[in-house]
């Protein structure tokens, strides 16, 4: 999608950090990094709105749910507010 990301994150603890990072951490970290790069790149505008939405997948079901929804998604992009 033009204007946002979807991903599906699946979180283990791997005895490796501790305390192990939390996915607030995580996605701070990723927004961090990528608009540094951008920024690095000459970027000027913001890239990442403050806030996130998370899912928390609960069985089967609900990840196929949240896949077919995530893969549909471009097909949607043409009824999107920010559609130009």
């Amino acid at each position: 999608m033009p204007n946002h990301i979807h991903f599906l994150l699946r979180l283990e603890n791997t005895g490796g950090a501790s305390p192990s990072p939390t996915l607030h951490d995580i996605i701070c970290a990723f927004k961090s990094l990528t608009a540094r790069c951008c920024k690095q790149k000459g970027l000027k505008d913001k890239l990442w709105q403050r806030s996130y939405y998370e899912h928390i997948v609960r069985g089967e079901n609900d990840f196929l749910s949240v896949w077919e929804y995530i893969d549909q998604n471009p097909a949607r992009w043409s009824q999107d507010e920010y559609y130009n």
